[in-house]
């Protein structure tokens, strides 16, 4: 049995997004949720304006992100 806690990647910004589904980013302030089949996944959040908003990965890694919101 594992009693080790499942710890944070050792820096706040990793270069590439996760892959792991439901798993939560912060870019541009707001908070991204990784959705959709592993074939097409999806960041889904929204924007400035409160409308539902798709990213890539690739937008991700263009705009920056990070597990946790910036202060």
């Amino acid at each position: 049995m594992n009693t080790s806690a499942q710890s944070e990647p050792q820096s706040a910004e990793s270069p590439t997004p996760p892959t792991a589904p439901c798993t939560v980013v912060w870019c541009d302030g707001r908070p991204y949720v990784l959705e959709g089949p592993a074939a097409r996944p999806r960041w889904v959040g929204t924007d400035p304006r409160g409308r539902p908003q798709t990213l890539t990965r690739a937008d991700l890694q263009r705009r920056g992100w990070s597990y946790r919101r910036a202060g």
